[in-house]
């Protein structure tokens, strides 16, 4: 990913946080908070004619050294696309490239009603580790929020 893709990166989360089902953000932030937030080493892009059409990107659980291998992951692709197995592209190179880097464990927290990225994730070798019940508010309704895991078998744990 580089920074001239952002308006399209930019677009798809905003699609994302439309449903109501992405995340509890209801705001895209500009390119530099972006950049600022997400690991530079794992961002990925998925173009098709020139145009962004899927985006992955890890960012830190915590400044903390111990956790230094880990963290959380997010996979968005445009509302015309889906289906179209970009999804599972996208964060199975981004387990790769995480893996390269040295992470031994990715997380994701999804709302436990996205049965769809719930089943991505698993079938890219994430498990469910855990429901947290009325995690926020999003628009006003308590959201549950699934915690999933991915350990690294490459990198030593």
């Amino acid at each position: 990913m580089q920074p001239a893709h952002y308006p399209e990166v930019k677009e798809i989360y905003l699609q994302g946080i439309a449903t109501n089902q992405a995340t509890f953000e209801t705001t895209a932030p500009d390119w530099e908070e972006w950049d600022a937030k997400h690991l530079a080493a794992c961002r990925l892009v998925a173009l098709q004619a020139g145009s962004v059409v899927g985006w992955a990107a890890l960012t830190p659980v915590s400044g903390r050294c111990v956790y230094s291998g880990v963290a959380e992951v997010s996979v968005y692709v445009h509302a015309a696309h889906k289906g179209q197995g970009l999804g599972k592209t996208l964060l199975s190179r981004l387990v790769e490239l995480s893996e390269a880097e040295g992470f031994w464990t990715l997380q994701a927290g999804i709302f436990e009603d996205n049965v769809a990225s719930i089943k991505l994730h698993e079938r890219t070798g994430f498990r469910v580790v855990g429901v947290r019940e009325r995690l926020g508010q999003l628009h006003g309704q308590w959201r549950n929020v699934c915690l999933l895991e991915r350990r690294s078998q490459k990198v030593g744990v």
